[in-house]
């Protein structure tokens, strides 16, 4: 077996779902329709009465009052796909809760989809009392599922890591890394099959530059904004993503300095024809981030970046096809925007010197989880590429990963993280066996494991 075959292996063999922090019932509702929509949970599902369901067709994000997806096609036990809208619940029971069952908005709902029910059976009824089929997911099947980060402190299996050559240390990270590699470029495929192969690059580029405190926005934005809409839109792109994202809500602008009110301005002015249309699709506030960063990674710099790429596109096709990490570094350094190049924020003093649009940082994670897994894809070789690129800088994932692992100050850990693949084999292992453990490293299996290696 290759490094990532026997990475899977140890997974596989030393993963413990049961007592994990796996709990869906808290989860975000945004969140939730979000791993949905991207096909995160699968596309073929059992009903609660036992019946085989497969997704044809998503859908599209409802813009009007009523489910949440519309346009979506579904097949029953291998039957033609019917058409029809999809609900999504936390829970199963929401559908009376919020008076679903009564309303006639929701009688074309074909599926009705969540995470939790109570004790009680439950069916899911039209306002026509049509029963609808009902599929409960299970989060386990996520190859990321969200969950807080735990305290940094050294693991068990630092110990065993210390007692391998560091030869072997280094192929075991790297076969973790591998395996992550591909997980991504399989997640990848899975959104191409189902939204076309543009639209996934779209929506991962997107998903790159909300970073992790705003990924979740930029996933919603790029979903219910679909590329197709905006390259359609042109230069009223950047004002749709502005309106959507919820940026455009100020009407007094008498508060910014003339150059800033001229740009909110004409951003305003190309949104209000089109707010009656999507303003219902609008992200809600709370989602957004926008302090505790770096200035330079505001959120609405970061939605500049991403109107940027929408009016490069088809550079950026060229880009993925060729795969080429110092063609997509040059691209990405002379990626402008006349206003944000010399802005952090709306409300902040304009900065003599030019700053970069997207950041060299910003640029290697874009090579790491969205051009190289779909350059492997069709090239399993790239993987030698990805293998040989170099780390931009450290976050506080990695160092964390790197921590549990090794504990501080270790020379070995000091040389993986200057890899980008080793980074990603770090955080590999800790999503897979840190995170999913509850018992402080008593019962996890990772350290015997790596004794069979």
């Amino acid at each position: 077996m290759n490094p990532a075959e026997r990475y899977q292996t140890l997974r596989a063999r030393a993963l413990m779902r049961e007592g994990s922090r796996l709990d869906a019932r808290h989860w975000p509702e945004h969140e939730l329709q979000a791993l949905w929509f991207s096909g995160a949970f699968g596309t073929e599902f059992t009903t609660s009465d036992g019946r085989h369901v497969r997704i044809s067709q998503f859908g599209i994000w409802n813009r009007e009052a009523g489910p949440d997806f519309a346009e979506a096609a579904v097949s029953l036990d291998g039957a033609s796909p019917v058409r029809g809208h999809i609900e999504l619940d936390p829970d199963a029971r929401d559908w009376e809760r919020h008076g679903h069952a009564t309303n006639p908005a929701y009688d074309d709902v074909v599926l009705h989809v969540f995470l939790a029910r109570g004790e009680a059976e439950f069916f899911t009824r039209t306002s026509k009392h049509t029963l609808i089929p009902q599929v409960l997911l299970d989060p386990t099947v996520l190859d990321e599922p969200p969950m807080p980060l735990p305290v940094a402190k050294l693991g068990r299996c630092a110990a065993p890591l210390r007692a391998l050559p560091e030869e072997r240390v280094r192929e075991v990270v790297l076969g973790a890394a591998q395996y992550r590699l591909r997980r991504k470029a399989a997640a990848l495929a899975r959104t191409a099959e189902l939204h076309g192969a543009d639209e996934a690059l779209y929506q991962a580029l997107a998903q790159t530059l909300g970073y992790k405190s705003n990924k979740l926005p930029f996933t919603l934005l790029a979903q219910r904004l679909p590329l197709r809409i905006l390259r359609a839109a042109k230069e009223d792109a950047i004002a749709l993503l502005f309106g959507v994202a919820g940026f455009l809500d100020q009407r007094d602008l008498s508060e910014f300095d003339p150059t800033t009110r001229a740009y909110l301005r004409g951003l305003w002015e190309k949104w209000w024809p089109r707010r009656a249309e999507y303003e219902r699709l609008s992200v809600p506030k709370a989602l957004w981030k926008m302090s505790g960063q770096r200035p330079a990674n505001h959120p609405q710099r970061r939605l500049a970046a991403l109107a940027q790429l929408v009016r490069h596109w088809p550079r950026i096709t060229a880009l993925r096809d060729a795969c080429e990490p110092d063609a997509i570094a040059t691209f990405f350094e002379k990626l402008t925007d006349d206003y944000w190049d010399h802005h952090y924020t709306v409300t902040s003093k304009p900065s003599a010197k030019r700053m970069a649009l997207v950041g060299d940082t910003r640029v290697t994670e874009m090579l790491v989880n969205v051009f190289l897994p779909l350059g492997v894809g069709t090239d399993p070789a790239r993987w030698i590429t990805f293998k040989n690129l170099p780390a931009a800088l450290s976050n506080q994932r990695v160092d964390v990963a790197a921590l549990r692992l090794f504990g501080p100050d270790s020379p070995v850990a000091a040389q993986l993280l200057k890899s980008a693949a080793m980074q990603q084999g770090l955080l590999q292992i800790h999503e897979d066996f840190c995170q999913q453990d509850v018992s402080d490293c008593q019962r996890c299996l990772f350290p015997e494991q790596l004794a069979k290696w």
